[in-house]
């Protein structure tokens, strides 16, 4: 008999699509698992993200677009889970009839069980059916978060912090380097946060270590830091190791001290600036990638002025900005003072164009230099990759003629022959 087709359609971050990959992992023995936007299948079950508003449009408009095939019997059965289904079930229950079932955060076992007509015990899965290219993958380190930012919904959704065991993200990181994996990418609301719910340390630079020593990873890059206590035995081991990549993502969020105060980040102006230039110091070539959040409640054009005059001094290699999105049930949502969002978008669009300048300018320097690059994939007349100093989806590419056959998800060294603003030009040396 032919086995039904299900598509899992996921959106938001990198941990949600983590958590769609171990969900298909537990189906694939009864289902034919996707991991695209076809919109023929089966089953569909979309991993919606419900962190800021945009998002949250998104999600509601992947919703609707199912529902109606749903209704037209393009589809046989349609679920919905994640963090907007998280954040607003009953309102999505009482406005969308045409989905099957709504589901939260953490319901892997239960959905897998919903579909399966059988109980599906809640052991902690360690297989995974890659949405990815097989050469890199993501590692969720940890669940929630413990810090209580004002702007931020993540606490209301996932709760408070839990880490995966060390033992459980050893045996995951194993299977996934059989599966052909040589980038594993850490990631977590909080990584340096890790382990502090066992025994109130941080065991970062222990889970770091042991996964260095697992076979067949060639680069192991960090997501999500934060700058309030990160431990500087990490940055030593970066510096030292040659698996880990000399990249951060460390999202900043701003510099003014009472704009910093007001998030309630823990931080003020000369430890935001201290913490960077100490990250500097301990890896002289590392690309810091961070974001920042405009118009925040009070931010004044003098507050704006000084974080743009810090972008320009940080000179970060890699940067966003995101205009304050006020999320129902934070400390931020109801803060007097807020700024227009017209304001809000000119502030976005002039920091970009700081950043956008400074990273021509960044770029411009890599040309004539050697890298190792990781080939992604192939389109039209390119090999597009990427060196240790961007990650995947997000940051810089590499664009190499496609002249000569290379092998996708493996590695070669280039020679930088052009740069633009986000974006580079090699050919392999």
């Amino acid at each position: 008999m032919r086995r039904p087709t299900l598509n899992i359609v996921t959106l938001g971050c990198s941990k949600n699509k983590v958590d769609s990959e171990h969900l298909a992992a537990l189906l694939e023995h009864r289902y034919v698992i996707r991991h695209d936007d076809e919109r023929r299948s089966d089953v569909v079950i979309i991993n919606t993200c419900g962190f800021i508003g945009d998002a949250q449009e998104e999600s509601v408009d992947t919703i609707l677009e199912y529902a109606e095939l749903r209704k037209l019997g393009k589809i046989k059965k349609l679920y919905v889970t994640g963090c907007l289904s998280q954040r607003f079930k009953k309102d999505l229950q009482a406005e969308i009839h045409e989905v099957d079932a709504f589901y939260g955060v953490e319901s892997v076992n239960l959905i897998a069980a919903d579909l399966l007509k059988e109980e599906v015990q809640p052991d902690y899965c360690s297989r995974r059916v890659l949405s990815t290219p097989k050469h890199y993958a993501y590692l969720k380190i940890s669940e929630g978060c413990n810090r209580r930012c004002a702007f931020c919904a993540i606490p209301l959704i996932r709760g408070g912090h839990v880490s995966v065991p060390m033992a459980d993200l050893l045996e995951e990181a194993r299977g996934l380097a059989k599966q052909g994996v040589k980038e594993l990418i850490l990631i977590a609301q909080d990584l340096t946060y890790y382990g502090h719910d066992i025994d109130g340390k941080s065991h970062i630079v222990e889970l770091v270590k042991a996964l260095c020593k697992i076979d067949g990873f060639e680069w192991i890059r960090l997501h999500y830091g934060y700058p309030l206590g990160f431990p500087d035995e990490l940055l030593d081991l970066m510096r030292e190791n040659p698996k880990i990549c000399h990249y951060i993502d460390l999202p900043l969020q701003h510099i003014s001290t009472h704009i910093l105060k007001d998030m309630r980040r823990g931080v003020d102006r000369e430890q935001t600036i201290g913490f960077v230039q100490n990250v500097r110091r301990h890896v002289p070539d590392i690309a810091f990638r961070t974001t920042f959040i405009v118009g925040f409640p009070g931010e004044t054009e003098e507050d704006f002025e000084e974080l743009c005059q810090f972008v320009k001094d940080m000179r970060f290699e890699r940067a966003g900005a995101f205009a304050f999105s006020p999320e129902e049930g934070t400390a931020a949502y109801d803060m007097p003072n807020d700024v227009p969002d017209e304001v809000k978008q000119e502030r976005v669009e002039k920091l970009m164009a700081i950043q956008q300048d400074i990273s021509l300018e960044i770029n411009a320097k890599r040309v004539g230099k050697i890298e190792k690059v990781l080939v992604d994939r192939l389109e039209g007349d390119y090999y597009i990759g990427r060196s240790q100093y961007d990650s995947p989806e997000v940051d810089d590419e590499i664009l190499i003629a496609a002249d000569k056959e290379l092998q996708i998800g493996q590695f070669y060294q280039v020679k930088i022959t052009q740069a633009d603003f986000f974006d580079c030009c090699g050919e392999i040396a």
